[in-house]
């Protein structure tokens, strides 16, 4: 069997909060939670795991590919909700999107500050 991303855990302030705003922009599904972790999972499987870490936390940046259709509800969310978004990573493009690569791109930071991407087309 080749390898598969199964999960990742990601450091939140708040991991109820967190959890939210990504059920909500990604559409993902509640999973069970156990121990320390909110859970949520993707369409593909993937389990995403929201800790709140006692250390500060490093900001990462997470990049998920959706289809038109759903970047066209995200970016409305982000707009309704006056949610901050740039076009670019560098935060020098607010309040845009991109067409990098063949498809729309939006950048936008979580509760925690981690850097997150939705893109409508992958890089390779």
């Amino acid at each position: 069997m080749p390898a598969a991303f199964n999960h990742t855990i990601i450091p939140a302030t708040d991991r109820v909060a967190s959890a939210r705003f990504y059920r909500e922009l990604l559409e993902a599904e509640q999973a069970p939670s156990w121990g320390p972790f909110t859970n949520l999972t993707l369409a593909d499987g993937v389990l995403l795991q929201f800790a709140e870490p006692p250390v500060e936390i490093q900001s990462h940046h997470y990049a998920f590919l959706v289809d038109d259709e759903h970047f066209d509800r995200a970016y409305a969310l982000l707009c309704e909700r006056g949610i901050p978004h740039w076009a670019d990573p560098q935060m020098k493009r607010p309040g845009e999107t991109n067409t990098e690569h063949g498809g729309r791109g939006v950048y936008l930071l979580d509760p925690a500050g981690h850097g997150l991407e939705l893109i409508t087309r992958p890089y390779l």
